[in-house]
């Protein structure tokens, strides 16, 4: 697949340029990043422009748009933004509309980043936590796990790509450590003493173009990826030893956390919970070992803090 093009789509975004910066890294020159963006004349698609990337303008909320998008292209990284609108529906129009485009470009290799269907383990008669938006327990995860279908459904060559908790959520999502009535700095969220996959998000990128390397092996799998497995309180630890200050763990129970008020606390909520009573199944299909043979630059979170800790918001 030498010089083959992988379209980007999302590729301003976390995921999706965590993905363009390792093509455009390959010393080999292996693949060529399309950018897929809805402002090709923004900062960030001019930089990526600069870098080496190809910027095309597209909208996966504008169908019309996508053709150009996967004209050509030899494969395609394909990511949906729950957290822009809060509607599950529409990423499964979007991934529809993604889908569609793709098979009619022949493009030859998808990898859709997806997570589960959590109602395959919590049915939506099933009273532990409440249904969201009528017909959903965790509408970011139910979405994409839902939306896989259509994939298989219209024969587009994919690979499921399921990510992990990303660290960088405790710079820019407001899970850095909060400021008790005490004093005291304490990471806060539902999962007990369960463990909880986490990665960062450039190895998000890397694992990604591990395997579009790898050629057709991965069409058709499921693939999990994480950077390491931990607990609550080992995550605290390793934070408090790169912050230079003491942070503790509150394992805040789920019904609390979705009493927060706060956008997305239902859905987070029910996700912990999720991820707490289901934790083997959660936890299996994301093998650290494997996502190190996909990317051997894969980071533990101390590694990662390393990069990171000064950019971690204290007691916001």
């Amino acid at each position: 697949m030498s010089s083959s093009v992988i379209t980007v789509i999302g590729a301003t975004g976390a995921q999706g340029g965590a993905l363009v910066r390792a093509i455009l890294a390959d010393p080999s020159r292996r693949f060529r990043a399309r950018a897929i963006t809805r402002n090709p004349d923004g900062e960030k698609a001019r930089a990526l422009a600069a870098a080496g990337a190809e910027v095309v303008g597209a909208d996966a909320d504008d169908p019309a748009t996508l053709d150009a998008a996967f004209a050509g292209a030899d494969a395609a990284f394909l990511v949906t933004n729950f957290w822009e609108h809060f509607s599950a529906e529409r990423e499964i129009v979007q991934a529809r509309s993604m889908a569609d485009a793709a098979k009619r470009a022949g493009v030859g290799h998808v990898v859709w980043s997806t997570l589960e269907d959590t109602r395959r383990w919590v049915p939506l008669d099933d009273d532990r936590m409440p249904t969201l938006h009528g017909k959903y327990k965790v509408p970011h995860f139910d979405g994409k796990g839902e939306a896989d279908a259509i994939f298989r459904d219209l024969g587009v060559p994919t690979t499921f790509l399921l990510t992990s908790f990303f660290w960088e959520n405790f710079i820019h999502f407001g899970s850095g450590p909060q400021r008790m009535p005490d004093g005291s700095l304490v990471i806060v969220n539902p999962m007990g003493e369960a463990k909880l996959p986490g990665i960062g998000v450039e190895d998000i990128g890397k694992s990604a173009f591990g395997i579009f390397a790898a050629g057709d092996r991965f069409i058709g799998e499921t693939v999990g990826i994480a950077g390491e497995h931990l607990t609550g309180a080992e995550m605290a630890a390793a934070m408090s030893d790169a912050l230079g200050q003491a942070i503790g763990y509150f394992a805040m129970a789920p019904e609390a956390y979705r009493a927060l008020g706060f956008p997305g606390a239902d859905d987070l909520g029910n996700m912990f919970q999720v991820k707490r009573d289901f934790n083997d199944d959660f936890v299996r299909p994301r093998s650290v070992e494997d996502t190190r043979k996909l990317n051997p630059e894969t980071q533990d979170f101390r590694t990662w803090l390393q990069a990171n800790a000064g950019r971690i918001p204290v007691g916001a």
